[in-house]
C-alpha cells in the first residue's frame, strides 16, 4: 500500500509534468485495489500543499512550478510576507503586495507563485490559493456606518479588512463595544467578509478588558472544559495509599520550595546534603504530573492544545485546571506529594559524577520565597535567621553549591546576558502603578542553576538511552548575522577572536566579560542577543549553544509546560523498561509534530504577553506627554530610533521626521543614523535625553523626540510656536476614526482593505 511520502517520491522520480488522476495511476503503477486509497492520498496532499491541483484536474509538484507554501504575515500598511516552508534558494521571505494578496488574511496558510526577483534579492510573489484559514474568530470594535449598517474594525491591525455584521447578528453590542466575532463568510473577489458578534467584552478602558482582548486575539483557550475539570476534581486533594506503592520515600529529607511571593503553584523542590567525600548530593524533585494525567485524556488533550501556561500582569491562563495545578500537583508545604526526583552527586569542579532517578514522595518542610532566602544568605537578616534557624544550614549549603555550579558553567562558556528586566506593579483597576527593575538575587540564581543542571542530566540520560523525547535546542548563530555583528564590534575595537565558522559560546561570553560596565556594554549586548537563534523544541538533540550544553531538555515545570510532561513520560518509560520497539516507533513518529506545535504555542504565549505589557505601558505613559526622560537607543532603522526609557523601562520611537535639524542617513552595518551636514551620530546603545511627544493609543505606540534636536529646531525658528512636546495624548480609542467610510454597496462587493 503506497503511503503519502511514497507517492511524492515516485512522482518526483517518474512524473515530469502535471498529470491527471488516471495518468498518475498508470505512471505510478498503482494496483486496482489500491487506487481508491491513492486518490484519497492525492486529495490530502493537495490540502496540505505538498501537491498543487491546477486547471484540468492535474496534480503537480510545487517545487517544479515556482510555487511555495507558507503562512502569510500581513502588515498594517496593506502588504504581506510569506515565510516558505520549503526555503528559497536565496533565503528569506516572499513579499506580497496588497494587490496580490487575493483575499488571503493574516495567518492563512497559502500557496504563492513567484512573480519576480528584484535587484537586491527581494523575492516577490502572488497568492494563488488559500490552503487553510487561520482565523474563524476575530476580536475588535463593533461600530455602525452612516446607513446604520454594523461592521467590526479588527483589533489586530494586520487583518486588513473590516467585517460586515448583518442586522440581527450584533449580539446586543452597542457602537464602540469591544467584541468577539465569528466569521460566517470568508471574503471573495466580489464580496466582503461577514460575521456575527459572539461575545460583548465591553468598553476598551474597563478593567480587565485589555487582557480579555489579547487572549481572544491570539486564540488562547481560557476556561477549561467541564470534562477536564471533572477529571482533575476526581483525582482528589490528597495522595492515596495506592499512589505510594513502589515509590521511594523522601519524606524524611529536609525539603523546601523557593518561589516568588505571589506564586500559587510549586512544581519544584530541593534537598541537599554534603557527602563524606566532600561532594554535594543535590535532589531536584518535580511534581509528578504524568502520574495523574494519562495520555489521551481530556486533561492531556487540553494541555497539549495549550502547550504552555500564559502569564499576564493581572492573571495567568493555566495549562491545567486549578484543581490540579494549585492542588494535588503543587508541592505545598507539610503535605505528601508525588514527584519525579533527579539526584546528582556533584564534585568541587561542578561535574555530575553520579545520578539517580526515582518515582518518589516528599513532604516539603517550608514554602520559601526568593526574598526570604536572599535575606538569609545576603543580608543575614537576624529575624529571618532566627525564624528559619533549622533550615539556615541547608540554604548556606545551597549558596555554596551555587557558586561551584555557576563557576563551572562560566568556565565552559555559557552565555549570561545581564540585561535589566522590568517588573510591573499593578493597581486594583488593572493599570500599571509603577515599572521597576526586576531584582534577580542569589535565591533566583541558585534555583535557576539547580534547574539547569537537572535539565541537562535528564537530557543526557534520555539521549544515551535513545529514547524518543523532546530536547530544548539552541542552534549556532547564522554566520551572516555573526559577520555583521563582528563588523559592528570592530568599530569599538573588539573582536570575537575566532573564525566565523569556528565560533563557540565561550567567544561570546569572553566578549561580555571584556565589555562589562563599559559604555559600549549595552549596544554590544543588545546586538549579540539579536544575533542569536531562538531556542525551540526538537525531537533530535543538537545541543544548546547559549548554555554551552551538549544536551538539554525541559524537565522541571510539567505543571506549566507540555514538553516537560513529554520528558517525564519518556523518562518513566525508560526507567521501567516500558519502551517496546512498537512504542518507540510510535513515539518517534509523533515527536516532530509535538515539537513543532509546542514551539509554536510558546511563541504565541510570548507574543501575547509582550503585546499586553506594551499596551499597558502605553496607557501608563498617557499622562506623561511633554515630560523628559533619559533613555538608551535599543534599535536603529532607516525610519528612526527605538529608545528605552531608563526610569520606566518603556520603549518608544523617535521617528526620522522629528529629527528636523539635518538630513539623517541610515548606516546599516554600524547601526547608526548620521547627519549629512552636522555629521551628528546616533548609534545603538547611545544614552539620549527624550521628550514624550505623543502617546498613540490607536497603534499602542509612544512617540518621542530627541530633546537636543527639538531645542535646536525651536531655537532656529523665527516665530515661536508651541512645542510638539506639549500636545495632548491621543486617546480616541484603540482604533482611529476614519474620515470616510464606504457605503453599504461598496462594503458588500468590495474588499475593504485598510491602508
Amino acid at each position: 500500500m503506497l503511503s503519502r511520502d511514497q507517492i511524492l517520491a515516485l512522482m518526483r522520480e517518474r512524473v515530469h509534468h502535471p498529470a491527471g488522476t488516471r495518468e498518475l495511476l498508470q505512471l505510478l503503477k498503482v494496483p486496482r485495489e489500491e487506487r481508491a486509497t491513492v486518490k484519497r492520498h492525492l486529495k490530502s496532499l493537495v490540502e496540505t500543499g505538498d501537491l498543487i491541483q491546477i486547471r484540468g484536474q492535474r496534480f503537480g509538484l510545487p517545487e517544479k512550478m515556482d510555487l511555495f507554501v507558507g503562512r502569510l504575515q500581513t502588515h498594517a500598511g496593506g502588504y504581506g510576507f510569506v515565510e516558505p516552508e520549503r526555503p528559497l534558494e536565496s533565503g528569506g521571505d516572499i513579499y506580497i503586495s496588497g494587490a496580490h494578496l487575493n483575499e488571503a488574511m493574516h495567518g492563512d496558510r497559502v500557496v504563492v507563485r513567484i512573480e519576480r526577483v528584484k535587484e537586491g534579492g527581494r523575492t516577490e510573489g502572488r497568492v494563488i490559493r488559500i490552503l487553510e484559514r487561520a482565523n474563524s474568530w476575530l476580536v475588535g470594535r463593533y461600530d455602525r456606518d452612516e446607513d446604520g449598517m454594523g461592521y467590526l474594525v479588527p483589533f489586530d491591525r494586520r487583518v486588513l479588512m473590516d467585517i460586515f455584521v448583518p442586522p440581527g447578528q450584533e449580539g446586543g453590542a452597542s457602537p464602540g463595544d469591544m467584541v468577539t466575532l465569528e466569521l460566517t463568510r470568508w471574503p471573495t473577489s466580489t464580496r466582503g467578509a461577514i460575521g456575527r458578534v459572539a461575545e460583548v467584552l465591553g468598553n476598551i478602558d474597563a478593567p480587565g478588558v485589555d487582557t480579555e482582548i489579547i487572549i481572544r486575539k491570539y486564540g488562547i483557550p481560557d476556561a477549561h472544559s467541564d470534562e477536564a475539570v471533572r477529571e482533575a476534581s476526581a483525582i482528589g486533594a490528597a495522595v492515596s495509599e495506592k499512589d505510594l506503592k513502589g515509590r521511594s520515600d523522601f519524606r524524611g529529607l529536609v525539603t523546601v520550595t523557593i518561589d516568588g511571593e505571589h506564586a500559587r503553584d510549586f512544581d519544584d523542590a530541593i534537598t541537599i546534603e554534603k557527602l563524606p567525600n566532600g561532594n554535594f548530593w543535590l535532589g531536584v524533585h518535580i511534581a509528578d504530573v504524568s502520574h495523574y494525567v494519562e495520555e489521551g485524556s481530556a486533561l492531556d488533550r487540553e494541555a497539549y492544545a495549550r502547550a504552555t501556561s500564559v502569564y499576564f500582569p493581572e492573571r495567568a491562563v493555566h495549562m491545567f485546571p486549578a484543581e490540579l495545578a494549585t492542588g494535588i500537583c503543587s508541592l505545598n508545604p507539610q503535605v505528601d506529594r508525588l514527584v519525579q526526583s533527579c539526584f546528582m552527586e556533584i564534585d568541587r569542579r561542578g561535574t555530575v559524577i553520579r545520578h539517580e532517578f526515582h518515582d518518589g514522595v516528599i513532604n516539603s518542610n517550608e514554602r520559601m520565597t526568593y526574598t526570604a532566602v536572599n535575606g538569609i544568605l545576603t543580608d543575614r537578616d537576624p529575624e529571618l535567621l532566627e525564624r528559619y534557624a533549622p533550615l539556615v544550614p541547608t540554604f548556606e549549603l545551597m549558596g555554596e553549591l551555587f557558586r561551584v555550579l555557576n563557576d563551572a558553567r562560566r568556565r565552559r562558556g555559557s552565555i549570561d546576558f545581564d540585561l535589566n528586566e522590568a517588573e510591573v506593579i499593578m493597581d486594583a483597576g488593572g493599570m500599571i502603578e509603577a515599572i521597576i527593575a526586576l531584582q534577580r538575587n542569589i535565591a533566583h540564581r541558585l534555583i535557576e542553576e539547580f534547574m539547569l543542571l537537572a535539565n541537562e542530566t535528564v537530557a543526557t540520560f534520555l539521549e544515551q538511552q535513545d529514547a524518543p523525547a523532546l530536547f530544548r535546542i539552541h542552534e549556532e548563530p547564522d554566520v551572516l548575522k555573526v559577520a555583521k555583528f563582528e563588523e559592528f564590534i570592530a568599530g569599538f575595537g573588539y573582536s570575537l577572536g575566532a573564525q566565523l565558522t569556528a565560533l563557540r559560546p565561550r567567544h561570546f561570553q569572553k566578549l561580555l566579560e571584556k565589555i562589562h560596565e563599559k559604555p559600549e556594554e549595552r549596544p554590544i549586548a543588545f546586538l549579540m542577543l539579536r544575533t542569536m537563534q531562538k531556542a525551540r523544541y526538537a525531537p533530535v538533540n543538537v545541543g544548546h549553544f547559549g548554555l554551552a550544553a551538549a544536551s538539554y531538555s525541559h524537565f522541571t515545570s510539567p505543571i506549566r509546560r507540555y514538553p516537560d510532561l513529554v520528558v517525564h513520560r519518556a523518562l518513566r518509560a525508560v526507567r521501567h523498561d516500558r519502551l517496546s520497539d512498537e512504542a518507540r516507533d510510535a513515539a518517534a513518529e509523533d515527536m516532530p509534530e509535538v515539537a513543532r506545535h509546542t514551539s509554536e504555542m510558546e511563541r504565541r504565549a510570548d507574543d501575547a504577553e509582550r503585546e499586553l505589557l506594551q499596551w499597558k505601558k502605553v496607557k501608563f505613559m498617557a499622562d506623561k506627554v511633554g515630560d523628559e526622560f533619559d533613555g538608551y537607543v535599543t534599535g536603529v532603522a532607516a525610519f528612526g530610533l527605538f529608545i528605552e526609557l531608563v526610569e520606566h523601562y518603556v520603549e518608544g520611537m523617535v521617528h526620522i521626521s522629528t529629527m528636523a535639524d539635518d538630513y539623517y542617513r541610515f548606516v546599516e552595518g554600524a547601526h547608526l543614523l548620521r547627519g549629512e551636514n552636522t555629521q551628528k551620530i546616533y548609534r545603538l546603545g547611545d544614552k539620549v535625553r527624550v521628550q514624550v511627544v505623543r502617546v498613540n493609543m490607536d497603534e499602542r505606540r509612544i512617540d518621542l523626540g530627541l530633546v537636543e534636536i527639538l531645542e535646536r529646531v525651536r531655537d532656529g525658528e523665527r516665530t515661536p510656536r508651541r512645542s510638539k512636546g506639549k500636545q495632548t495624548s491621543d486617546r480616541r480609542g484603540t482604533h482611529g476614526t476614519r474620515k470616510t467610510r464606504p457605503g453599504r454597496r461598496e462594503r458588500e462587493v468590495g474588499r475593504r482593505r485598510r491602508k
